[in-house]
């Protein structure tokens, strides 16, 4: 029999503050962090909550990362001596691309001024699993440590494989989530390279002007335990993740396939490891990401797994106050999910005001809702889909 797991913290740093909780607040009364066709994490400054040598020594990801995870340990009441051994409790930690910001000072470094000029600190600041090796010498974590990079699905499958392994038995705990910082000139000049980003710098998913994602920055970590072992320490728990899937279109390296099948399939199989049925989920957090070929797909896999009560169950999108925060996305966007289960709210989706007549669901848009749970305590699903095919789903419970 696999092992429940139980969510016991989270932290997050967005571009609606320094805090787990104002990304739920500030989302909700309609908020957006959105400013200059951009979702930069404004409010954090990094000497406010590192030392000088931890800010050096760490790209501004990594920076977010271990801001957000301190966060997430204090309220899983992990600030003195952790509950378990510290070969008990990994770090599964996403990102999309990674030290962009480091790489591309370095780069400028070498060709202005010569080899001498590149830090020997250039390596340990951009490489992938930074953030990894960052939260797990923060905090002394010595189980099972790895980084996921599957592009913006990254920090829905980093959540996944660690519960995952919980369940198997590989650990008693694990810190995982995702973060990104790329609002850099390279990231720039290549998504819209791609045409993937908005060049009115607007999100809006779902409507009919929609024409574009807005990259955004940010972090979120979640402390996952247990079930069993965290009831035994008393600890407060905030949820259980009831199921996680993933898929592959195999179809295009940048573009959703249109027909939304394996989202669907990822949906199904997330649904049927939770034991629940379709009409049982009381929100569906999506990807949303206001481009014209994911939210067209993503609306038709929800009809598909849904079937005729997919217009029953609202939907809407963190993206639209954020913006996309790539392989921080899965992870930022749980946090939010967990929390607007447990408010017993249905967040908006912003900048919904022309509807595309293709696309006829609730995407809640506007205004913030009150949620009554269907059964019991409150169900959703969280939706994160990537380049190159990736399709990750999280089916998650609040508290009762």
């Amino acid at each position: 029999m696999k092992r429940r797991v139980v969510i016991t913290g989270v932290g997050a740093v967005t571009p609606l503050g320094v805090g787990a909780e104002p990304l739920l607040r500030r989302w909700a009364a309609g908020e957006v962090g959105i400013s200059d066709g951009e979702g930069a994490c404004r409010e954090f400054i990094a000497k406010e909550h590192l030392s000088v040598k931890e800010a050096r020594r760490n790209d501004r990801f990594a920076q977010l990362a271990m801001v957000a995870s301190d966060e997430a340990l204090a309220q899983a009441g992990w600030n003195g001596e952790k509950p378990y051994e510290t070969e008990r409790i990994g770090c599964v930690y996403a990102t999309g691309i990674g030290g962009l910001e480091s790489l591309e000072g370095q780069h400028d470094n070498l060709r202005d001024k010569g080899d001498k000029a590149v830090s020997p600190l250039s390596v340990p600041l951009f490489m992938v699993n930074a953030g990894t090796a960052a939260l797990s010498m923060r905090h002394g974590l010595r189980g099972p440590t790895f980084q996921v990079g599957s592009a913006c699905a990254s920090g829905g499958h980093a959540i996944g494989t660690a519960m995952r392994m919980i369940q198997m038995g590989d650990a008693d705990a694990i810190v995982t989530g995702g973060a990104e910082a790329t609002l850099t000139p390279l990231a720039r000049a290549s998504f819209q390279a791609a045409s993937a980003m908005s060049p009115t710098g607007i999100s809006r998913p779902f409507d009919a002007r929609r024409d574009g994602f807005v990259m955004g920055e940010g972090a979120g970590v979640l402390v996952l335990e247990d079930a069993e072992k965290a009831e035994a320490r008393g600890a407060n728990i905030l949820g259980e993740i009831k199921g996680y899937a993933t898929t592959s279109d195999a179809y295009h390296i940048t573009a959703t396939l249109p027909e939304g099948t394996y989202a669907s399939k990822a949906m199904d199989l997330a649904l049927r490891e939770a034991g629940l049925l379709p009409e049982q989920i009381d929100y569906i957090n999506a990807h949303g990401t206001s481009t014209e070929l994911n939210d067209a797909a993503e609306t038709t896999a929800i009809k598909l797994t849904f079937g005729e009560t997919a217009k029953d169950v609202p939907i809407s999108s963190l993206k639209s106050s954020i913006g996309h925060l790539l392989g921080a996305a899965g992870a930022v966007e749980a946090i939010a999910t967990l929390g607007a289960l447990n408010a017993r709210i249905v967040p908006p989706t912003l900048g919904l005001e022309q509807p595309d007549p293709a696309l006829d669901l609730d995407y809640v848009p506007g205004s913030s809702r009150s949620l009554t749970p269907k059964n019991g305590t409150p169900k959703a699903l969280s939706n994160s889909f990537g380049f190159g095919g990736h399709n990750v789903v999280l089916c998650l419970e609040g508290s009762a």
